[in-house]
């Protein structure tokens, strides 16, 4: 079977192409680099023996679009990564994510309403939840306001996929991940950010190898025991994994509706500080870090309800939160050794 990865060399979308490849599925690779790098081939054959087929292309070129999937006609399985994901950039510049995560998605689905038959993954976030009410947060909790032009682009393109599943052969999943941390435990792969870490883990790891002179903690003073604000961490490879069980279950149509829905967490919340100790603990040295203020469209509570990912997919998160930011650790030291 031959599936699309866009995004493919992205921090998720690099350890999903290792477990697809694992299960073997014939993999073709669209990225626009732009976040991501072509070595991260090299880790991926590295680890799993086999080098995926690339295409260097940028999903807003609607006619590129066209013409990859009049190449690859024969591509029925797709799962969309390729997006924009920073909240605090969304805020600042929200053309470029309205841009690269809607109209990008929409030119993907354009091509496979022309098929008989498609499977569609979407990359989505607990951020459609905005600032839920309960915790942990269920799959029926109500999409909220988004907090940011980030999280409201996962609203819009949730949906998109909803409103053209009722008119075409396209069934998809739709995957809600909280926060991605960690690296695949060979450090052959892993989180790469250009520029400065837009999210903690990689800030972390850079700050302890002293590319980062402090870190910054964004508010103490959130209704939260420790004062920072919780988040559910959850490793990349068990996210991976994830996506495979998703894919496999559109593909021999298990699924139940056109359109379905699933949390990915570990179902455990996480503060900041503790992850910062954790950290500390595992990398056995201490971290500088100050207490800032709070950071615009960030919310104070979200983890996952995960009994419907663990029931009906079958699937559940198996790291420990020391586990992967060991993993973590790991990963960076390795890359600048």
């Amino acid at each position: 079977m031959k599936v699309l990865v866009t995004g493919g060399l992205g921090f998720i979308g690099s350890h999903t192409v290792v477990e697809l490849q694992n299960e073997g599925f014939e993999v073709i690779i669209i990225d626009n680099l732009s976040n991501s790098s072509e070595e991260v081939l090299v880790g991926i054959e590295n680890i799993s023996g086999k080098k995926p087929v690339f295409e260097k292309m940028d999903l807003r070129e609607k006619n590129a679009v066209i013409s990859f999937f009049e190449k690859h006609n024969d591509i029925n399985g797709v799962i969309h990564f390729a997006a924009s994901k920073a909240v605090g950039e969304s805020v600042e510049n929200p053309l470029l994510y309205y841009e690269n995560n809607i109209n990008t998605l929409v030119y993907v689905l354009q091509e496979l309403q022309k098929k008989d038959d498609a499977s569609f993954i979407f990359s989505s976030s607990c951020t459609v939840y905005g600032q839920a009410e309960k915790m942990p947060i269920t799959e029926d909790a109500p999409v909220q306001m988004a907090m940011s032009p980030y999280g409201n682009t996962k609203q819009i393109g949730e949906e998109i996929i909803t409103e053209v599943a009722k008119v075409s052969n396209i069934k998809s999943i739709l995957l809600r991940y909280f926060n991605p941390i960690g690296a695949h435990p060979t450090a052959e792969i892993g989180e790469l950010p250009i520029g400065v870490p837009q999210n903690l883990v990689p800030f972390i790891t850079q700050t302890g190898m002293g590319l980062r002179q402090q870190l910054a903690v964004y508010g103490d003073d959130y209704p939260t025991p420790d004062g920072t604000a919780v988040r559910d961490y959850i490793h990349v490879v068990d996210l991976a994994k994830a996506h495979v069980v998703a894919l496999k279950r559109l593909l021999e149509n298990k699924n139940i509706d056109k359109v379905e829905t699933f949390n990915l967490g570990t179902g455990t919340g996480s503060s900041v500080l503790e992850v910062i100790h954790a950290f500390e603990k595992v990398s056995n040295q201490k971290l500088n870090y100050k207490i800032v203020g709070r950071r615009e469209g960030d919310i104070t509570s979200a983890y996952a309800n995960t009994d419907k990912a663990n029931e009906v997919l079958g699937w559940k998160a198996q790291s420990t939160l020391e586990e992967s930011l060991a993993s973590a650790w790991k990963w960076e030291q390795k890359i600048r050794a």
